[in-house]
């Protein structure tokens, strides 16, 4: 059955321990891997960390996913350069889920996989006592979210931590449109702008072929069923929301009731071809719960979709888009902040050289331009003493944002970064006061976006 491992999972959950995972005669924190499906719960793993045992405990069904799993910690234990040394404890059953609570051998569970189960494994993982370092997206749908919302109210009430995998908020170039908005000299205030053109607007476009640590991704078919894996707007479009509501409201609470109103919603599919399928999932032919997703010998993924919104009184529009493979380059981001004074703006195009790049682009008057550029060539000093190396270059419409090399790691290094957030605030025992009802705000924003393009759609088919 295609969701056979799920009928394991709700019989379960009536029957889950109460007993937490002791640490108190163990300083070290000891990670679980649940069911891994997804390349991003290996990257977890790239790195080594201080205070976490070398010893792994994975809980899966026997497969190709978790083979996969494996043999990418196998490549990081081998690596030529910083090689890791994890041993992997496997547990392979269909009763993985019950045996994970059952031996509570560790005390963060990360989950990074098929996307359909993960809402219920969070859900299950905090009632059995554990913390949880969760991929995005934390959920795909309304009713997920609904269970979201429980578990975060569970890990409070255990003193549990549940977190999710932020990693663009490492990424150097929305790091510093942060830092420049948060300067009135240099940014002026945010702006309100309209429906027609909001004040914030950001663009992920991303691609089904892809390397990842040097070598050709592998996905598994269910990938492709956004009944599983989530729409593009419940599922990258996270990443953008996110980013809106942390750095254009910095360390402060954004509450889902009374903050957000969505304004539109669309959606619409990605066609992949029988022979691009074959080739990213290394399968031969369509599986049978995708046929419904096929029409015309092609498979249309209802990966692309667009969310604009209000949050608080600011209009932000966010797109995700998928295709199957970059004509050059690779996955790309784009993102403009409206100021009273300047716009800041990320491109990654061939301008780019396909790399991101950040712009200050003014928006003051010819007459005020001059005392622009002295306030700004002042404030951008405070910058500069938090990144050294930072420097500014003179374009024809304003400045760009020269970037050492240091400070630009790579995707797959920011799972490190996030990771060792997520430790220190499991070692502090609390994380800030806006992150809990923040990612609240954003799976309300994404899930509710989900059901509303789902619901315009129809209208339109219907022709009303």
């Amino acid at each position: 059955m295609k969701y056979a491992k799920f009928n394991y999972l709700m019989v379960f959950l009536f029957a889950l321990s109460c007993k937490s995972p002791s640490t108190e005669n163990d300083a070290k924190i000891k990670l679980i891997t649940l069911d891994p499906g997804h390349f991003h719960a290996a990257l977890v793993q790239k790195s080594m960390y201080p205070d976490v045992d070398s010893t792994v405990y994975v809980y899966a069904a026997a497969g190709k996913d978790l083979d996969q799993h494996l043999e990418k910690i196998e490549g990081y234990n081998h690596a030529a350069e910083n090689p890791t040394h994890w041993k992997e404890e496997v547990y392979r059953g269909k009763d993985f889920l019950q045996r994970m609570i059952a031996d509570k051998k560790g005390n963060v569970v990360v989950i990074a996989g098929n996307n359909h189960f993960k809402t219920a494994y969070i859900d299950a993982a905090v009632k059995g006592g554990f913390n949880v370092l969760a991929d995005k997206p934390m959920a795909i749908d309304a009713a997920n979210f609904e269970l979201l919302k429980t578990a975060f109210s569970m890990a409070a009430d255990k003193k549990l931590l549940l977190y999710d995998i932020m990693t663009e908020r490492s990424e150097i170039t929305n790091i510093l449109q942060r830092e420049l908005a948060a300067i009135p000299e240099i940014f002026g205030s945010l702006q309100k702008g309209s429906p027609q053109q909001p004040a914030v607007e950001m663009e992920s476009i991303h691609y089904f072929y892809k390397y990842v640590s040097g070598k050709i991704l592998t996905r598994p078919s269910w990938f492709m069923d956004t009944s599983q894996q989530g729409e593009g707007i419940a599922d990258v479009a996270v990443h953008l929301v996110d980013l809106v509501q942390w750095a254009c409201f910095p360390d402060q609470v954004i509450r889902y009731e009374k903050d957000i109103q969505l304004n539109s919603a669309s959606r619409w599919p990605t066609a992949i071809t029988l022979s691009q399928f074959n080739a990213i999932t290394k399968s031969n032919g369509f599986p049978d719960y995708l046929k419904k997703d096929v029409k015309d010998t092609l498979l249309n993924v209802f990966a692309n979709g667009e969310i604009n919104y209000k949050l608080r009184d600011v209009y932000v529009k966010v797109r995700a888009l998928w295709d199957y493979k970059a004509k050059a380059g690779g996955d790309s981001h784009y993102a403009v902040f409206r100021g009273t004074k300047a716009d800041l703006v990320i491109r990654q195009g061939a301008d780019q050289d396909f790399k991101p790049s950040l712009y200050i682009l003014p928006s003051v008057s010819p007459a005020n331009l001059f005392a622009y550029e002295q306030a700004l060539n002042d404030k951008i000093n405070v910058v500069k003493a938090r990144y050294p190396g930072i420097e500014l270059k003179k374009i024809d419409k304003g400045w760009e944002v020269l970037i050492p090399e240091q400070y630009k790691n790579g995707h797959e290094a920011h799972f490190a970064q996030v990771t060792t957030r997520f430790l220190a605030y499991l070692k502090n025992g609390n994380m800030p006061a806006w992150e809990v009802p923040n990612m609240l705000a954003k799976y309300y924003t994404t899930t509710q976006a989900l059901s509303l393009a789902i619901k315009e759609g129809e209208l339109k088919k219907n022709g009303k």
